[in-house]
């Protein structure tokens, strides 16, 4: 049984990530919310020039607070923020300065090993429930998937306003992902073993 668990994990895994390079590489689902700076070049330089060798995550605008505010500070600032905030351009930055290799054959074992152990543990979930049945198996696996997909993307749509066709299709992404793994462990899982009354 537990062979037969690793096995539906490794496959499912496999066939999620065979679908998240075909939404990616082929279907227009992996790009989906995401565009291009204009004047690329001119931000570019700018964005070196005021944050320099940092790499990190920026929020903007900042609420100019420093290290250690007090609580009073804070809420100050924050009752400022919130007045000012529909005025300002507002967003998200990840940056990283020149300097950082791009290696798409390390990326995608990233991926892939990100896809078997999802899928593994999925698996496992489902090999400690007594469903029978092979669509019963499968919507297991899509729920389990659907957690995924909406803890993350909507929080990052709600709290950092990722654009909504982007959110839509990476959850749609994981969905598909997910009923993929599914139908593997549905069919590879031997079914459980259920003791006569």
């Amino acid at each position: 049984m537990f062979k037969r668990v690793i096995l539906a994990g490794l496959l499912g895994g496999l066939a999620m990530f065979v679908w998240t390079f075909i939404a990616h590489e082929v279907l227009p689902l992996g790009e989906a919310g995401i565009q291009e700076i204009p004047n690329e070049p001119a931000v570019r330089a700018l964005l070196q020039s005021s944050i320099g060798p940092r790499a990190g995550m920026f929020l903007f605008p900042g609420m100019g607070l420093g290290p250690h505010p007090t609580r009073e500070q804070q809420n100050a600032a924050m009752a400022q923020y919130a007045r000012e905030f529909p005025l300002k351009s507002s967003g998200v930055l990840i940056y990283h300065p020149p300097g950082r290799e791009l290696s798409v054959p390390r990326l995608l074992v990233i991926e892939l090993l990100t896809e078997l152990g999802v899928a593994l543990v999925a698996v496992l979930l489902l090999a400690q429930t007594r469903l029978t049945g092979f669509a019963a198996r499968v919507a297991f696996m899509v729920g389990v998937g659907a957690i995924a997909a909406v803890a993350t993307n909507i929080s990052y749509w709600n709290w950092y306003a990722f654009p909504a066709d982007y959110t839509l299709a990476y959850i749609a992404i994981q969905l598909a992902g997910f009923l993929l793994a599914g139908i593997v462990a549905a069919a590879v899982l031997p079914r459980p073993r259920i003791a006569a009354a």
